[in-house]
């Protein structure tokens, strides 16, 4: 993974419009792109012209992310950024901008302030720490009533009530999703590409 098909050159590629979605897809692996680790109340996110990181915003509460956080390339979402991921179980801090592979195990649909804006829920696939868990279902109903609870309280200082989670979906459902987000990517981001 850490190499790309991608001839050398004297510019970056921006790896948002460069890696597949799916790193291995018969093993549900997914290229993610780090977006913030957990425990920040700092929102980074891809600018997705050129592939960097900008602070969008320091969190209006004291609710900090309970989970790294980050998107995944050649995807493209409802409300008009990459699809997002969650990464759980992280036990070391990610480096924002970095590459990892997720493995899928759910997916939560999201509306925010009435745009679709949906969460793969994954973990490390290269952290045997993880191995054990396959559907989000095993992290159990606490980590469902946590997770629940930060997205649909997270903006209510700013704007109260606009979020809400409307649920959580097992792998097949995420991989529909995921797929249709990368048809979403090809029809609306791909032909606007500059070489």
């Amino acid at each position: 993974m850490a190499n790309i098909e991608h001839a050398p050159s004297r510019s970056m590629p921006n790896l948002l419009h460069v890696l597949p979605a799916f790193a291995d897809e018969s093993e549900l692996r997914l290229n993610t792109i780090v977006e913030l680790n957990s425990n920040t109340l700092n929102k980074y996110e891809l600018i997705t012209e050129t592939g960097h990181l900008k602070l969008d915003r320091v969190g209006y509460s004291s609710l900090a992310y309970p989970f790294a956080y980050g998107c995944i390339p050649r995807t493209w979402d409802e409300d008009g950024d990459p699809l997002d991921i969650e990464i759980v179980g992280v036990t070391e801090p990610l480096i924002p901008g970095s590459i990892v592979e997720s493995r899928i195990i759910g997916i939560m649909t999201f509306d925010d302030g009435g745009e679709v804006d949906d969460k793969v829920i994954a973990v490390l696939a290269d952290d045997k720490r993880m191995d054990h868990i396959t559907s989000f279902e095993q992290l159990g109903n606490h980590w469902l009533k946590e997770t629940k609870y930060y997205w649909e309280h997270y903006k209510d200082l700013k704007k109260p009530g606009s979020c809400r989670v409307n649920g959580f979906l097992g792998i097949e459902e995420a991989v529909k999703i995921i797929k249709a987000c990368e048809a979403r990517y090809l029809a609306d981001i791909e032909p606007k590409l500059t070489d």
